[in-house]
């Protein structure tokens, strides 16, 4: 056997003993901890936003503002096709306001949603820009004057299927874990919502 030969062998034992002795033992039962529901969006990794040209967003940002926007826009599109069971009372004063004004206060929705969901699934940023009322404030239309009448379960049910259906739309799948646990997120905030 030549030198090289021995020194390769020699390293490959080294090496295979090394990964052996770190790895976890098959009989180890810590559980993985799951990422964040944030991280799984795609996290802190930068990458070019889409509606602002030479801009850099948090991926998992970026994932929770297309799902809110396509939120927002299930229901605008629900609103004025007048289907049963909308939620027009809800965002009525909204709805109400046109031209610019209703842009900016859409816009200024989906970044408070943005910023609330983004940070209490585990983003790091948005607590340090979220401006918004709290839920229980923001769905009380004695506190908010944008909200038209308070939320009863089976409203909140169908803005939950409306969520679903903008997750579904930018590519998280109903089976999944992910899409499991975003429900979870919004059950959580069900009690705190549902005023009615």
């Amino acid at each position: 056997m030549t030198k090289f030969s021995k020194i390769a062998l020699c390293a490959l034992v080294i090496s295979g003993a090394f990964f052996t002795s770190c790895s976890k033992s098959s009989t180890d039962d810590t559980p993985v901890p799951t990422p964040s529901i944030y991280a799984r969006l795609g996290g802190t990794t930068l990458v070019a936003d889409p509606d602002n040209a030479g801009q850099m967003i948090e991926a998992g940002r970026l994932s929770y503002r297309k799902v809110i926007n396509t939120t927002i826009g299930l229901i605008v599109a629900d609103v004025q096709a007048n289907a049963p069971g909308n939620l027009s009372a809800h965002f009525a004063p909204l709805l109400a306001e046109t031209g610019t004004t209703q842009q900016n206060n859409i816009a200024e929705l989906s970044d408070n949603l943005t910023d609330f969901f983004s940070f209490n699934t585990g983003g790091t940023n948005a607590i340090n820009t979220y401006s918004g009322l709290s839920m229980a404030a923001a769905h009380n239309p004695a506190v908010n004057s944008r909200m038209g009448v308070k939320a009863n379960t089976a409203n909140y049910t169908k803005f939950e299927g409306y969520v679903g259906a903008a997750a579904n739309q930018n590519g998280v799948a109903s089976n999944t874990q992910l899409y499991t646990d975003i429900v979870a997120v919004l059950e959580s905030l069900r009690s705190t919502i549902v005023q009615q």
